[in-house]
């Protein structure tokens, strides 16, 4: 069921670093070339960092753990490539893919394949509106099933960030806070939601070595805010999602075409600069990522 590139199966046969990356990105982020180069921006920031990067995808009905220059590409020009979810991962298989891997995917994957750290820029979570709605992300779920190391700049800016806090804390999920006192806020560096703090990477890895060894598994989310740089104004993003969420509502959208549709009308409103933020974010996740793989991987070669 698995094809893995020859380097990462090196890499954890040798037990060195390895960060896992979803492909839906590349399927459904910016387009054509602008996806590809931020895919690759991606990896380059694993590497930076002292890790080997694994996007991961599903193949010819097969998991493809590495991306090869080829599939990159052919990802992100096709156009047709459907997202795959943790629920889906079955029906694709059966079809013989192909599909580009969410959150949620990607970790299930990633677990099975040995690779216990991934990078995200922002995790799903409770949707505005969901006490009518009851739209909450697959991955706060899956969260409680996969043991893994999720680094992300907290829930993306668009969802109810408060209750996705809550949720999290209901579902046991820890949530620490990488040289932060709050949970980042995607585009913002803080939320106004308090957070655990660690200073230091090898403490962040003996706290999701111990939560293992006394739960047995589960989701330990690192978080880790957007640079300052490049960060944007929470006020600004927040009246911008307050406008969009008006404009989707009069619209009529609804579902899946939710996210999407106020992710347009934040890049309207801040002419372009939550995309470029959005491309910060993701290459700053990936570097905290492949450090704290490097950490991690020299905290096992310690016990051995």
């Amino acid at each position: 069921m698995f094809d893995v590139s020859e380097e990462v199966r090196a890499a954890l046969e040798d037990g060195r670093p390895v960060v896992a990356l979803e492909s839906s990105l590349i399927a459904h982020g910016p387009g054509y070339p602008a996806n590809v180069e931020v895919a690759r921006a991606i990896e380059k920031s694993v590497r930076d960092a002292g890790a080997v990067p694994a996007t991961i995808a599903i193949v010819g009905g097969r998991f493809r753990v590495g991306l090869d220059d080829a599939t990159i590409e052919r990802f992100g020009q096709a156009g047709d490539i459907p997202k795959v979810g943790a629920r889906d991962i079955g029906r694709v298989l059966a079809r013989g893919g192909p599909g580009a891997t969410t959150v949620s995917s990607t970790i299930v994957i990633a677990e099975r394949a040995g690779i216990p750290v991934f990078s995200t820029a922002g995790i799903g979570g409770v949707h505005r509106g969901a006490q009518q709605s009851f739209d909450i992300s697959a991955d706060l779920l899956q969260f409680t099933r996969t043991k893994i190391v999720v680094v992300c700049a907290g829930a993306k800016s668009i969802l109810d960030l408060p209750l996705t806090a809550e949720y999290l804390e209901t579902a046991g999920v820890p949530v620490l806070g990488y040289r932060c006192d709050e949970l980042p806020a995607f585009y913002a560096r803080s939320s106004g939601l308090r957070v655990p703090r660690v200073d230091d990477l090898h403490e962040a890895v003996r706290a999701a070595e111990l939560h293992w060894q006394v739960h047995g598994g589960g989701t330990v989310l690192l978080t880790t805010p957007v640079e300052e740089k490049d960060a944007l104004d929470g006020v600004e993003i927040e009246a911008a999602i307050e406008e969009a969420m008006a404009q989707a509502d009069k619209a009529g959208v609804v579902g899946n075409a939710i996210s999407p549709f106020l992710m347009k009308g934040v890049a309207a409103a801040t002419k372009g600069r939550s995309g470029q933020a959005t491309k910060a974010v993701l290459i700053s996740t990936a570097y905290v990522a492949g450090q704290f793989a490097v950490a991690m991987s020299a905290s096992k070669e310690r016990v051995a």
